[in-house]
């Protein structure tokens, strides 16, 4: 199962800069190949890669152990949230564990909280940072880590707004120029058995794909309940799943996983959604203003239909998996087979993704040839933000109208405060924008 994002992490810098319009057409580097991952493809080389960590809740605190995990000479060095309280206990865990003290080097000044945490942790001697803040925040942290020249391990989702998602593709072709590694936090795109189901799709074992669905049903999540000292801002970035600006709602936080999988498969990205959703359980302005539940159409360049479908309710049945149609045969990811023409069940090794995908940024790192996942996980991001969008609105929504929407969620200062939660948004009546 993909990771969930159970605790606050940092925020980010003091306002948002302008982003950039328009798409980039870089290359798509796929990860290490099925032998490698089944290999271990640990990093070579006696040179320490010096890790910063930027948002220190539970997905940081889990990410920075797998980073300095996954391979010989990776130390963190330096740590950075908004809040004090989650940078101390992610501190506390690292420098208190004895078995991670020969992958630990922090001292107290390398340690920084407040708004423009991410900006002195870029800048205290760090090769590459990990980027696990709530995801609103991405866009701004990415631009300033890439152009600081830093290698790159961030958090899906990678934005939540076209706005977002464009500078993180112009940010990707500068890292490319720059020939920095950049690693996204889709870790089956680094798991061996769907390397393998994705290279024997791709040969062609189930046919010309035709259709296919994909899911993430569960329960409800984690709710941290409001402090009288919490200002609007501190309480939403408490509970950032609930708030589409940090989050993007739950189908780009969460359902972009599966998102990504159909997209890997298709070797391509939708061109149009017709979504509908809405919130019907979790209604408690304790919960924001995010839906519960969605389904949404894409279509993809072939003619391809894709039922994607997403819900975060509890009482019901739950499913986390995608499965892809073609012309002689379906894949089933859950139990990992094909059937039809050719009928198979993967049954080799398949290691732990988590520090997988960090092993595979470092190695080629140190290789000298530097995977870039930008792209690709910008174009998952879009295709879920699409979804969204045509669900809030009600209506179909194309690739080339969601690339360019103005819409910017971002609010116009970070700093703690009154802060008014937007309307949850009605089908028919929420305008495009």
């Amino acid at each position: 199962m993909a990771k969930k994002d159970k605790t606050i992490v940092d925020s980010g810098g003091l306002t948002r800069r302008g982003f950039l319009k328009g798409s980039a057409a870089s290359a798509v580097l796929l990860t290490a190949g099925l032998d490698a991952i089944q290999q271990g493809s640990w990093a070579a080389g006696s040179d320490t890669i010096r890790v910063g960590l930027i948002g220190c809740g539970g997905r940081g605190s889990g990410a920075v152990r797998d980073c300095i995990n996954a391979a010989p000479g990776v130390k963190v060095v330096a740590l950075g949230d908004l809040f004090q309280d989650r940078l101390d206990a992610c501190y506390n865990g690292l420098v208190g564990d004895a078995g991670l003290k020969e992958k630990v080097d922090l001292s107290r000044d390398r340690c920084f909280s407040g708004w423009d945490n991410y900006q002195k942790v870029i800048n205290c001697g760090v090769d590459l940072v990990i980027l696990a803040t709530p995801p609103g925040f991405r866009p701004m942290h990415f631009e300033a880590a890439i152009k600081a020249g830093k290698h790159v391990f961030m958090e899906k989702p990678v934005s939540v707004d076209a706005p977002g998602t464009r500078l993180v593709m112009e940010m990707g072709k500068l890292a490319d120029q720059k020939k920095l590694g950049v690693v996204a936090g889709t870790q089956r795109r680094h798991e061996a058995k769907y390397v393998e189901m994705m290279r024997r799709v791709h040969e062609g074992q189930i046919g010309e794909l035709v259709g296919g669905q994909c899911y993430w049903n569960q329960g409800g999540l984690w709710n941290n309940g409001r402090k009288p000292e919490w200002s609007d801002m501190e309480w939403q970035i408490r509970n950032w799943l609930y708030f589409t600006w940090l989050s993007g709602d739950h189908i780009v936080e969460q359902h972009v996983h599966n998102i990504d999988v159909m997209n890997w498969a298709f070797q391509t990205h939708p061109v149009k959604a017709r979504a509908m959703g809405g919130r019907e359980v979790r209604t408690d302005p304790a919960y924001g203003h995010i839906f519960d539940h969605f389904a949404v159409e894409f279509v993809y360049p072939n003619g391809a239909r894709i039922l994607s479908m997403c819900r975060q309710i509890d009482g019901c049945w739950g499913d986390v998996s995608e499965r892809v149609v073609g012309t002689k045969g379906v894949l089933e990811t859950g139990p990992a087979v094909i059937k039809g023409v050719t009928n198979w069940k993967y049954e080799g090794p398949n290691p732990g993704p988590y520090q997988q995908e960090h092993a595979d940024l470092i190695n080629s790192i140190r290789s000298g040839k530097p995977i870039n996942e930008t792209q690709r996980i910008a174009e998952s991001c879009l295709t879920a933000i699409m979804g969204r969008m045509s669900a809030y609105t009600g209506a179909e929504i194309t690739w080339d109208q969601a690339l360019a929407s103005q819409e910017n969620l971002m609010p116009a200062k970070l700093e703690f405060g009154p802060l008014p939660v937007p309307p949850v948004a009605v089908p028919g009546k929420t305008k495009f924008i």
